[in-house]
């Protein structure tokens, strides 16, 4: 999935085995190879059998590594499903322009029905949320912009996207209803808490027809505890969202707060993938009709 960004940058291999061998020579014997693409934002490279090298491919996920790095190794312990945290922070170098980490590999698939029972994959992910949600705040970093942030700071992102977007497949009044909506409800007043941002399945990974990890976490940080009922809309399946929504045990207030963030990155994700990535595009567009059409 390579192309994806107008700004991406293209690392080789060479260039990463330079930077693992100059800077960790402890793993220069190791042998290293490219892994196919499954993200957005990130290369990723399998060193040896127990590491992965994590490369960011565009500027706007540059800072992740850095992030993951203070953040991951501590919340780590008190999460209940595996966490990716880093065990080396590299620095920029051989034209590599960014920070990038060396994480553990972690083995398990993407969940899907037939891997683990749909319900188990509802409640153990809102398990997770809880406890995440639970994990004091050790004065980590407060999300003030995108997810988590109050809805207002998505407003001017979907309005533009709305604009953007194929009015053959979806109405831009039942749109922006949804947003006008989100940004009516009353706000969180309550202290900031851990979330991921991102709980798809994607970022999830399924053992012996368990959930065992949730993986990057580029979006994460400290704020509205309704984003993560951004799953529900997403890619947890219909069937069981609602059961996830009453496991989280938010109220209303937070369910109408988290139409609107879950809005976002599906209404720009429709258009913006819409040539370079279909299938991206194609559930993003699953999303929004399944958020407008949650207001009747």
């Amino acid at each position: 999935m390579s192309g994806l960004h107008a700004d991406e940058i293209q690392v080789d291999d060479s260039t990463v085995r330079h930077l693992v061998d100059e800077q960790f020579p402890q793993w220069s014997g190791l042998p290293l190879r490219r892994l196919p693409p499954t993200g957005t934002d990130n290369q990723l490279f399998r060193l040896g059998e127990e590491l992965v090298v994590r490369t960011p491919r565009v500027p706007g996920a540059s800072d992740s590594a850095l992030w993951e790095h203070a953040w991951l190794p501590r919340l780590a312990p008190r999460l209940p499903l595996a966490v990716p945290a880093p065990l080396a922070l590299g620095e920029p170098g051989a034209g590599f322009p960014w920070h990038w980490t060396v994480v553990p590999w972690i083995e398990g698939a993407e969940p899907t029905a037939e891997s683990i029972d749909l319900e188990e994959w509802a409640t153990s992910l809102a398990a997770f949320v809880r406890v995440c949600r639970a994990v004091p705040g050790m004065d980590g970093p407060v999300s003030t912009s995108g997810r988590g942030a109050p809805v207002a700071a998505v407003e001017a992102w979907v309005r533009e996207w709305t604009d953007r977007a194929d009015s053959a497949l979806v109405s831009r009044d039942a749109v922006l209803a949804v947003l006008e909506d989100a940004l009516a409800a009353p706000p969180y007043e309550g202290e900031p808490v851990w979330f991921h941002g991102d709980l798809h399945e994607g970022n999830l990974l399924v053992r012996d027809g368990h959930l065992a990890a949730v993986i990057d976490w580029g979006t994460a940080g400290r704020g509205d505890p309704a984003i993560e009922l951004n799953a529900m809309w997403g890619y947890l399946p219909e069937q069981v969202s609602d059961l996830y929504r009453e496991a989280l045990g938010l109220d209303e207030a937070a369910y109408r707060r988290a139409r609107g963030f879950a809005l976002a990155p599906a209404i720009s994700g429709m258009t913006y993938y819409r040539d370079t990535a279909p299938q991206l595009a194609g559930p993003n567009l699953r999303t929004v009709q399944r958020l407008t059409a949650s207001l009747d």
